[in-house]
């Protein structure tokens, strides 16, 4: 289960980099990646944010989980 954890927080720091860019210079990274203007998506762009999706709702769902795996406490938890 810690590898999920290792992957899913990758795929947010992707996904809030991403939003950074956008937010910040208009600029989609991922769409970028795969030869895309900004706001096309292909099959691989929708995998990528869906992918994303998936990670985040991971987190929030098994958030205390995934504290106790890796042996910290929140102050959320104290």
């Amino acid at each position: 289960m810690k590898s999920l954890d290792v992957i899913a927080a990758v795929l947010l720091v992707v996904g809030g980099v991403n939003w950074g860019l956008v937010g910040i210079a208009h600029f989609d990274l991922v769409a970028t990646l795969f030869g895309m203007k900004f706001g096309e998506t292909s099959a691989l762009s929708s995998a990528v944010y869906l992918l994303v999706g998936l990670s985040a709702l991971y987190q929030a769902v098994s958030f205390k989980s995934i504290q106790r795996r890796w042996g910290h406490e929140s102050a959320f938890a104290r």
